[in-house]
């Protein structure tokens, strides 16, 4: 197990310089700008990728509820994004890091309702964080119906890995993605 700790603290660790790319300046203001957002920066990246583990690995039965309820809180986030000051959003993203990425590693059996309840609460601070970095000048639903999209292939992309990758792996990638978030939040 410290083999593990230390290997998931060194991923994190790698994975700082990303902070730059967490929140680009996002070039366009389309359809492929939305589609892009979510794969330029670790937080939201590892964050999507986690919720599609939980539902292959913690909610065996009705797994597809976590991705499709983290989808629905995503868009009201993104939706409403003024009601939630941009402190707050961002401390929600690095929560699901911590959150996520220790589930993951210690294989929470998480009651279902309480899985559900943190996913809605982490799709919708990264929706209002979403919401916050729409290019002026972009048409926002368009730009939304992107992320969307690749937040759903990323959710696939987690429940993918989950199914192929061996325990200790999907540990590292937990314990890497909470390093992250911490590392992130002291930064």
């Amino acid at each position: 197990m410290k083999r593990s700790v230390v290997a998931g603290f060194g991923f994190a660790a790698m994975m700082v310089p990303q902070m730059a790319l967490a929140h680009p300046g996002h070039g366009g203001t389309s359809f492929t700008a939305g589609l892009i957002h979510p794969l330029t920066g670790a937080d939201h990246l590892l964050a999507m990728l986690l919720v599609g583990v939980g539902a292959a690995v913690f909610v065996r039965r009705n797994g597809w509820m976590l991705p499709v309820g983290f989808l629905v809180a995503l868009t009201v986030g993104f939706a409403t994004f003024a009601l939630l000051p941009g402190a707050v959003a961002e401390a929600g993203i690095l929560a699901s890091l911590v959150v996520l990425g220790m589930a993951t590693a210690l294989r929470l059996d998480t009651p279902a309702p309480v899985a559900m309840l943190a996913v809605m609460v982490f799709g919708y601070a990264h929706g209002a964080a979403h919401g916050a970095e729409t290019p002026s000048g972009a048409l926002p639903w368009l730009f939304a119906a992107g992320f969307l999209a690749a937040s759903t292939a990323l959710h696939l992309g987690g429940y993918a890995l989950a199914r192929v990758l061996p325990d200790r792996a999907l540990q590292l990638i937990g314990m890497g993605s909470a390093g992250l978030g911490l590392v992130l939040a002291v930064a």
